[in-house]
């Protein structure tokens, strides 16, 4: 009873606010996005819920990581095992964190044997804007995009001439960051290039035992100390468009870090990750429209305890993408297309199988019929182990008045097992079968005078989701499980200021025929509110404060040890000296709340950050 009446609650309170915010707001232009269906659209026209970060967005809130970006943003969870460097877990919708398709400018990117990707190595200061699709999106991609797809983009030169831009800053935990980058944006031409650094001591990661966390004998004094973090990136994107149509481009991404951990195993990881990519687009006719997509992304992990080399994981993921857009008419276009992935893995440690490719053909058609709006998608892959798997997918909107849009989805998925949970040495299972999911939404959202709101629901059965059994200490496929959520998102203006707010609301459950049955999934927040506000008083300064409240969560299928709910407040100050010209200034967790997200690791306490940037 008590989720509903929280439910009923905050619904309530979201319809209050509507009219208790209703005052003008200067509404920003839409973005063109290409996540959701892979060709261009606006936010407005997407029947999917999308979240566009631009680079505005990132400098604006002073955020220093994506694991700092991503918590609060509807519809995501975020699981870190200490700090700034640490593993970081995406979680999207109430699935796994294997279930989010990640790309980088195209190309997907992961590691083949954990299935996730190493967010914590992916330099903030390298990205220009985010794409955020929720819900399952199998039927235009194909395996891992259960909960979501997240496309990240790296920055790309616009506007006119040659421009650089540079940043400096530090903080607490012997905290020192840099970067510099140089573009330039014209007619037919475009290039970035963009290098960064991070160098901090971090605090104690974990704070564990021989049985638990990060399984270190609490007598060793390793334990006790820091845990710092070091990290030097560089991208490079360059595009040109011929006079007879033909546009392409290509993007370079490499991010190399060393990290401190607890362990007793292993505590410290030499990391690599490293993403090249190119694109074509060529139309041969008025009405079709090819697009020619290749690269490859890696990810390497060379891990120690102190000086001595323990184990090494390097993944190579090979993508090739062929797009045919045929618009039979304004409101009909029709997509059909052919992916090709093959995963490869170079360990140290013996894998029974060390590669495999998967083909996918898929077809969606996109039409508007007397202002109903259809999206309609099918998709074959094939497996090198698993076989066939046929994924689909449904959407619909319909304006129900000028300013308020009706959506509604239904979408089936499919993940395939990792290597790490088919072969890894005394902790896999060879049994695993691929995890199946159906999704349903329904939505609505506007915008008016006083700001822009959205509500939606959502149900997602997945069969044989693969969890850790701490029991056997491996993988296992889990029966069935049920996740419902609601998300509601308000942005809006009162004298002055600017309020963007969220609410998320999860019942993620276990429905296994096993003693778990009934249990909340683990490491899943209930319940997740976000609350940001930013003035610019003049014409030099501005600022800015963040709330994050996140309810209870289980850290085991057992739901036995519990991580109580927590309470985050930042604040954010900027001084613009001139128009190239600005210093700011950040105070991360002001009340210093401890907390975890995994129980044992450590989350930072109070903090502080302060950055000089100069653009032109």
């Amino acid at each position: 009873m008590q989720k509903c009446r929280f439910s009923a609650s905050a619904v309530f309170w979201l319809g209050i606010t509507t009219h208790v915010f209703a005052v003008n707001t200067e509404h920003q232009e839409k973005p063109v996005i290409v996540t959701a269906t892979r060709t261009a659209q606006t936010v407005d026209s997407a029947l999917a819920s999308v979240t566009v970060i631009t680079r505005k967005d990132i400098e604006r809130q002073q955020v220093r990581s994506i694991q700092d970006l991503f918590r609060g943003v509807p519809g995501i969870n975020i699981v870190n095992q200490g700090g700034p460097g640490k593993a970081t877990f995406v979680q999207m919708r109430g699935t796994e964190s294997d279930h989010v398709l990640v790309m980088i400018d195209n190309i997907k990117v992961g590691s083949a044997t954990s299935g996730t990707t190493a967010f914590e190595n992916i330099p903030i200061e390298q990205i220009d804007r985010i794409e955020i699709v929720r819900g399952p999106r199998s039927s235009l991609y194909g395996s891992e995009a259960i909960g979501g797809v997240i496309h990240i983009f790296t920055r790309k030169g616009d506007g006119a001439g040659l421009k650089q831009y540079v940043g400096f800053g530090g903080g607490s935990f012997g905290t020192l960051e840099g970067s510099t980058g140089l573009s330039y944006g014209g007619k037919q031409g475009w290039f970035n290039m963009t290098a960064s650094g991070i160098g901090t001591q971090g605090f104690n990661a974990c704070t564990g035992s021989s049985n638990a966390g990060c399984f270190v004998d609490v007598t060793d004094p390793t334990l006790f100390d820091r845990d710092g973090y070091r990290n030097v990136a560089g991208s490079a994107r360059a595009g040109y468009r011929f006079k007879n149509g033909l546009e392409i481009d290509a993007n370079f991404m490499q991010s190399a870090g060393k990290t401190q951990y607890d362990g007793s195993f292993a505590n410290r990881a030499v990391l690599m990750q490293q993403v090249i990519g190119g694109t074509a687009r060529y139309s041969p006719l008025d009405f079709w429209r090819i697009s020619l997509i290749g690269g490859r992304s890696r990810e390497d992990s060379d891990n120690f305890l102190g000086r001595a080399f323990q184990d090494r994981f390097n993944t190579i993921r090979d993508t090739i993408s062929v797009l045919n857009d045929f618009t039979i008419n304004p409101n009909n276009l029709l997509t059909i297309g052919m992916d090709y992935q093959k995963d490869h893995v170079k360990s140290t440690e013996a894998f029974a199988v060390n590669s495999r490719t998967n083909w996918g053909i898929f077809a969606q058609h996109q039409a508007t019929i007397a202002k109903h709006d259809f999206q309609l998608s099918l998709r074959h892959d094939d497996n090198q182990q698993f076989g066939s798997r046929v994924t689909g997918g449904v959407g619909w909107g319909f304006p129900l008045t000028e300013n308020v849009r009706l959506i509604a989805n239904f979408g089936s998925a499919f993940k395939a097992p990792t290597f790490n949970e088919l072969y890894f040495p005394f902790s896999s299972n060879p049994n695993l079968r691929p995890e199946d999911s159906r999704s349903f939404e329904f939505g609505t959202r506007g915008k008016a005078d006083w700001g822009n709101w959205s509500l939606n629901v959502y149900e997602t059965h997945i069969d044989h989701l693969i969890a850790f059994d701490a029991v056997t200490f491996s993988p296992v496929n889990i029966d069935k499980a049920r996740i419902r959520g609601f998300e509601g998102i308000l942005s809006t203006q009162i004298k002055g200021w600017q309020f963007n707010t969220n609410l998320t609301l999860l019942d993620p459950e276990n429905r296994s025929s096993s003693l778990n049955h009934g249990n909340i999934l683990p490491r899943r927040a209930q319940q997740s509110f976000r609350l940001d506000a930013d003035r610019q008083f003049g014409q030099h300064y501005r600022l800015g404060a963040m709330l994050l409240v996140e309810g209870e969560r289980f850290d085991d299928l057992s739901n036995t040890r519990k991580l109580d709910t927590y309470v985050k407040f930042d604040l954010r100050a900027e001084y613009i000296l001139n128009k190239h010209w600005r210093l700011q200034g950040r105070i991360e967790n002001l009340f210093n709340e401890r907390y975890e997200t995994a129980a044992f690791f450590n989350q930072p306490g109070r903090n502080f950050f302060a950055m000089i940037r100069y653009q032109p």
